[in-house]
């Protein structure tokens, strides 16, 4: 989407004018709300011209953009329906970047990055998120290991680890960016946990005496880390949906 700003006409893909138009019903001068990832929250007039073209006229600012949280979700791809409750899920919890991880006992061996985009824009725009997180394509761990950005922490759930209290532990540790890394179904293989270990940029959390699905995995983690360092400290507005 364009910039947005007040008397600014933005031009709706197909795809969108479709959905406000035929799904939606909306017609001449209903209210939208518009948000690109940058501008913060808009209200915007929807234009009908012709049968298919919609224009959206911005007028009015309503939230600045927040700051979006310097964290990224890592996961095994799971098959297509849970996959896409978990992506919902790490967009509603606040991950900024979504990366697909490539695993010995990986469940989904092809991942659709479009679906996966979509999904993330939908859950968004359900809950008033006013980002988008970065759709990645998939990579394999060790590629990913090797070339690991410094300054960041890699939060690794392990269900072998004993079932000390993550949050303890995720407070030890100095404040930073970081990302969260959720195995598949089966588990990582004693290989991977070994290299996952050797890294003094791991951090290795368990998520309690009790082995978890992998898309339930991912929601308690992420609640577990934005708890312990993330940013439920101070609300911005947000709440249940």
């Amino acid at each position: 989407m364009g910039d947005l700003q007040a008397g600014h006409v933005l031009e709706t893909e197909p795809a969108q004018a479709n959905y406000l138009a035929n799904v939606l019903r909306l017609g001449d001068g209903e209210g939208v709300l518009l948000f690109n990832g940058r501008d913060g929250e808009w209200g915007a007039r929807l234009g009908r011209e012709g049968k298919r073209r919609v224009l959206l006229h911005v007028e009015t600012p309503l939230r600045p953009q927040p700051a979006a949280p310097d964290l990224g979700y890592l996961f095994a791809p799971l098959k297509s329906a849970r996959l896409d409750y978990m992506v919902q899920k790490a967009v509603e919890m606040g991950a900024r970047r979504l990366q697909p991880v490539m695993t010995q006992h990986v469940q989904a061996s092809r991942l659709n990055l479009e679906r996966m985009r979509a999904n993330a824009v939908e859950a968004a725009e359900q809950c008033g998120i006013l980002h988008v997180p970065e759709c990645h394509p998939p990579v394999k761990l060790g590629e990913l290991l090797a070339a690991y950005p410094a300054g960041r922490r890699l939060v690794f759930c392990d269900e072998r680890e004993d079932a000390a209290s993550p949050i303890e532990v995720l407070r030890a540790e100095a404040a930073g960016p970081a990302d969260l890394l959720v195995g598949p179904e089966g588990g990582f293989s004693a290989e991977e946990r070994a290299m996952l270990r050797a890294r003094d940029f791991v951090t290795v959390i368990s998520l309690g005496p009790r082995i978890l699905r992998a898309d339930t995995a991912a929601v308690a983690a992420l609640a577990v880390l934005q708890a312990a360092v993330g940013d439920w400290g101070a609300r911005d507005g947000g709440g249940a949906e």
